[in-house]
């Protein structure tokens, strides 16, 4: 039986926790660090949102919870109108399905691994917007910790709700003369596929995708992204089958 106190052996835990947390602060430092500047990009986004919600109808809480709850950014823009027209519960499940169905693919490359703990592996889950994944789909992001990946996905959070909801209260004092607040969404698509063409430097997949695109337009403008984004599905489904076909027989 061990003849030490409690009294001597809080001194020895006491140096190695003083050693954790300053750890834990340089990730979150880091984090917020990486996520300020892109976060500027919600800026408009989340006015332009806030505006469109006030002036479909709705009280301007209805744009804090849809950020809050909701956090999708272009699917939020979506429900607005569905919700204005009052669409079917099942339009609106088969639509979430189909605008957020890019997300599957980011689950292939979101280094969720890094985020353990269910609570926060859950929350990660949630939180895996467009901006993070582009924040965080690099070879040097796999390697980060669990308070720099957490600080970036919630700071995207906090900056998306906070804005959606300035814009709401914006909404009423803006004329509704003034149009064109829901362009920064496009805006915003393609300043992010830029970055990961960057990133990446693949020309294949852009190229396809935005071929899915034209033809979506041609063959149904109404209907054009839930063609283009199938079409594109379909596509990666069948690269992906020849390519493991090839490599077996090769």
């Amino acid at each position: 039986m061990s003849s030490r106190s409690p009294q001597t052996r809080r001194p020895e835990a006491a140096p190695e926790r003083e050693a954790i947390e300053p750890a834990r602060r340089d990730e979150i430092v880091a984090g917020a660090r990486t996520v300020l500047p892109a976060g500027l990009a919600v800026i408009p986004l989340g006015l332009a949102l806030g505006v469109l919600v006030v002036q479909s109808g709705f009280e301007w809480w209805w744009a804090t919870m849809l950020a809050a709850i909701v956090f999708a950014g272009s699917l939020e823009f979506f429900l607005v109108g569905l919700f204005a027209a009052a669409a079917p519960l099942a339009q609106i499940a088969v639509s979430a399905v189909i605008v957020n169905f890019r997300h599957v693919f980011y689950a292939l490359s979101f280094p969720l691994h890094r985020v353990t703990g269910r609570g926060w592996k859950a929350y990660s889950t949630f939180a895996l917007t467009d901006e993070a994944y582009a924040l965080t789909a690099t070879p040097a992001a796999h390697g980060w910790t669990r308070a720099r990946i957490l600080t970036i996905q919630a700071g995207f959070h906090f900056l998306w709700v906070l804005f959606v909801t300035i814009g709401a209260g914006l909404g009423t004092m803006i004329p509704p003369q003034v149009v064109g607040l829901d362009f920064a969404l496009t805006a915003l698509f393609v300043v992010l596929g830029v970055e990961a063409y960057k990133v990446r430097r693949s020309l294949p997949a852009p190229a396809l995708a935005f071929g899915c695109a034209i033809v979506g337009l041609l063959v149904s403008p109404e209907n054009m992204l839930m063609i283009a984004m199938g079409l594109f599905v379909l596509a990666l489904g069948c690269g992906y089958a020849l390519t493991k076909r090839t490599r077996r027989v090769g």
